[in-house]
């Protein structure tokens, strides 16, 4: 038997749906303590001087953070929302695969912080960031209604 984390990459790519399968976002590895992604760059991807919108990085970042955050609070029945994201956009992308790395810097019973690293297919550091998550209790109420995962 294994030591490793469990790996919950592929179940997530079988049932990727909303921002991260518009945006072409494919998990490589999905564990508690290290969520790594992929994302091919195109033109839906692009702000008008033709390289890839901030919003891009931020979201990326998010949504590895936000499935990292979620795999540890699932364990507790808990649910996920982002309360905060600071993105720093380092280097101009125009195309080329982008590759994302989100990695835990607290994991508390209400609050979670992680970190987030993009970088292009040369390793350069395109894009970092930091999220901070809100861990809402099983029936939670969130904008006037019960918080529940959407597949």
């Amino acid at each position: 038997m294994s030591d490793a984390p469990k790996d919950f990459a592929e179940m997530l790519n079988a049932h990727r749906g909303g921002w991260n399968a518009a945006m072409g976002l494919r998990f490589v590895r999905a564990t508690e303590d290290e969520v790594v992604a992929e994302l091919e760059i195109g033109g839906v991807h692009h702000q008008p001087y033709g390289i890839v919108h901030g919003g891009v990085h931020a979201g990326v970042i998010e949504a590895l953070a936000s499935t990292g955050a979620a795999l540890s609070a699932g364990a507790r029945g808990q649910s996920i929302v982002g309360l905060e994201n600071n993105t720093s956009f380092i280097r101009a992308v125009r195309s080329g695969t982008l590759r994302a790395t989100a990695t835990p810097v607290t994991r508390g019973r209400r609050t979670q912080v992680w970190q987030g690293t993009v970088v292009d297919a040369e390793g350069r550091v395109v894009a970092t960031g930091r999220v901070r998550l809100l861990c809402l209790e099983p029936g939670a109420e969130l904008g006037g209604e019960a918080v529940t995962v959407k597949s």
